[in-house]
């Protein structure tokens, strides 16, 4: 009976009003948890900008499916890639202890949170760069995670880049040895680096200073480089540079964990799977 009743409302005229209070219950449940999350940042955290946190467990593990895809390796490969980073005692440490000397102490947080940086650490011991170039370096968590990653491999070097003399007070230790700092505006310095095997463009996220970014480091990228765009969510920049280019693009969601912040994202662009791709025609 009360079936033919709501068959009946669905498609009367009053359906829609008749609803209102079923979708504002839905709403208010979805704004509540959102309210209590943000409270609960206001209250315990810290950051003013370049939120850290930890993801949601099954979009850390789709994060390992779009490694494996940029990548051509395993995605069980990239899974135990991304724990080897989250279980780097040393560098966890490490970057607890500049934070705690940081003099903007007050407003950052007090151990690292990897997030979409799993990802970073994860392409760099796929594909084995031997130069990775970043723009804007801000603290320097995800060139501690970079470096990490190289140092894992056994060669490789970051050369990472910000407008900000400051910028990076997170690099330090071992971690330091594989990394040269840059100071400048990008566009001119990446105009002049060689042979470069990955890209990250995490500096001024707008469409026309990405573009002038990827035009500027673009006759340097190796043949089979990687070009990975943070914050791609903003910008569609890079998808369009790889489309002209005749590359591959796919982009990463981020899904926080317990984090008002809705996340940010990893676009990818790319020529050709790795050679130890083990992709092949799906069966019937």
């Amino acid at each position: 009976m009360q079936s033919k009743v709501r068959r009946r409302l669905a498609h009367s005229p009053v359906a829609r009003g008749a609803a209102f209070p079923l979708r504002t219950m839905m709403v208010a449940r979805y704004d509540a948890r959102l309210i209590g999350r943000s409270v609960d940042w206001l209250v315990h955290g810290r950051e003013t900008t370049n939120f850290t946190y930890d993801l949601d467990p099954l979009n850390r593990d789709q994060l390992a499916w779009f490694v494996a895809a940029v990548s051509g390796a395993t995605v069980g490969h990239a899974r135990g890639w991304m724990d080897e980073l989250q279980r780097d005692v040393a560098l966890h440490d490490h970057v607890t202890e500049r934070w705690a000397s940081n003099p903007r102490r007050g407003i950052s947080e007090k151990e690292p949170h990897w997030a979409r940086r799993l990802g970073w650490y994860a392409l760099i011991r796929a594909i084995q760069p031997d130069h990775v170039v970043e723009t804007g370096t801000a603290l320097g968590l995800g060139s501690c995670a970079i470096a990490a990653a190289l140092l894992r491999n056994g060669h490789g070097r970051l050369t990472t880049v910000d407008i900000d003399p400051e910028a990076g007070c997170l690099i330090g230790g071992i971690w330091e040895s594989v990394v040269e700092r840059r100071t400048g505006r990008s566009i001119d310095i990446l105009a002049g680096l060689e042979a470069v095997d990955m890209f990250l463009h995490d500096s001024l996220h707008t469409y026309d200073y990405e573009t002038m970014e990827l035009s500027a480091v673009g006759p340097n990228l190796g043949a089979h480089a990687v070009i990975l765009s943070d914050n791609a969510h903003q910008s569609s920049a890079l998808g369009d540079w790889a489309q002209r280019t005749g590359r591959r693009y796919l982009f990463f969601a981020e899904q926080p964990r317990d984090h008002w912040w809705r996340g940010d994202g990893i676009g990818a662009a790319w020529t050709q799977p790795s050679p130890s791709s083990q992709v092949g025609p799906a069966s019937s």
